[in-house]
């Protein structure tokens, strides 16, 4: 358990899941795809039970190269961080990184904190030797902020998102560990 202070000078907790936070990571998610359109679900589209979760949480717990990071303020949920890996042979090196920040968290250095904790928890775990992840086109933000913390555009995928009508690009990012 990591406590930071974030710009607005409010502490945030970051800390691993338990079983018991399974309830609270649905009911997030499910806000939160109601705030942006840069996530690949919308409100109320986590379609996951809690045992599913819970299962999940379990899992990611006793993996070497799976973590989530949840931060909390007041304890409640206010962002949640993850680095998924495959656990074949040939791809167990490559985490998928994703960050999911409540709306009226945004733009205090959160995801910046979160970022270098999530690079670090790989570089910590003698597994992880390349980070990737996906960012809509048209996030100038995020991919700034993946780009100060290291990585590098590997490829666009055109109109793979699609959004009240409109296509939209995915850059793909990674960084070498």
């Amino acid at each position: 358990m990591n406590i930071v202070q974030i710009k607005n000078g409010r502490k945030i907790t970051l800390r691993e899941p338990v079983e018991n936070d399974a309830k609270e990571i649905i009911e997030f998610y499910n806000i939160v795809g109601g705030e942006t359109k840069f996530l690949s679900f919308g409100e109320g589209e986590y379609k996951v039970s809690e045992d599913e979760q819970k299962n999940t949480i379990k899992s990611i717990n006793e993996s070497n190269n799976n973590t989530m990071v949840l931060a909390t303020y007041d304890s409640k949920i206010i962002a949640i961080g993850t680095i998924s890996s495959n656990q074949k042979k040939k791809g167990k090196h490559v985490g998928i990184l994703g960050i999911v920040i409540k709306e009226e968290f945004c733009n205090f250095g959160l995801g910046r904190i979160m970022m270098e904790y999530l690079i670090d928890w790989c570089k910590d775990n003698n597994i992880t030797k390349k980070i990737s992840l996906s960012v809509s086109e048209d996030n100038p933000r995020a991919r700034a902020l993946y780009e100060k913390c290291g990585f590098e555009i590997e490829g666009i995928l055109k109109n793979e998102t699609y959004i009240d009508g409109e296509f939209f690009n995915i850059v793909t990012m990674g960084l070498i560990l």
